[in-house]
């Protein structure tokens, strides 16, 4: 058996499961979320929390167990407390800027780089070299973590680039260090 799969979902106080049929819907502080669980899988709500089970042991159903209970428990924190991805911009002349509900870059293109915040995504500009990425679905803000950190990956020989906070970068020596 799934050893995260067969953990129940603590609910915490002040969030709400409704589950209908294969949608389970979560409801907290922050917002409400939802997902379509996967036909074999089944969800119910037990009162030690919410119950995720299999049918059978079946390939499938062992491989969708443990991922139901993990998308189900990133939604019970996500409207709870909410997810945050920290970025740090290191180069000469690379900045960040917010305008309004979107960010500017500039990292050393001929042009600056416009990026608009998806639906239910805020960003937080510290200074003009970090950024944070905060919402309450936690796919959403690791995708948009991970778009930015795409628009100027950072480069092994100078480290100059968009990483995440405490990203280590593998330098490599260039022509002179034979």
């Amino acid at each position: 058996m799934s050893r995260i799969g067969r953990l129940p979902v603590a609910i915490p106080s002040g969030v709400d499961i409704a589950i209908e049929g294969q949608t389970v819907k979560v409801k907290g502080p922050k917002g409400e979320l939802q997902v379509i669980v996967t036909e074999p899988i089944t969800v119910a709500k037990t009162e030690n929390g919410v119950e995720v089970s299999r049918p059978n042991d079946a390939r499938e159903s062992r491989s969708l167990h443990g991922l139901t209970r993990s998308l189900i428990n990133n939604m019970v924190i996500g409207v709870t407390e909410g997810y945050e991805k920290k970025l740090e911009i290191h180069g000469t002349g690379y900045r960040v800027q917010n305008k309004g509900g979107s960010l500017e870059f500039a990292l050393g293109y001929s042009h600056p780089i416009v990026i608009e915040a998806p639906e239910g995504i805020s960003f937080n500009v510290e200074n003009p070299t970090r950024l944070s990425v905060a919402g309450i679905d936690k796919q959403l803000v690791g995708e948009t973590a991970a778009n930015i950190r795409k628009l100027r990956r950072p480069d092994p020989y100078k480290g100059k680039g968009v990483r995440y906070e405490g990203e280590h970068i593998r330098r490599k020596v260039g022509k002179a260090g034979k």
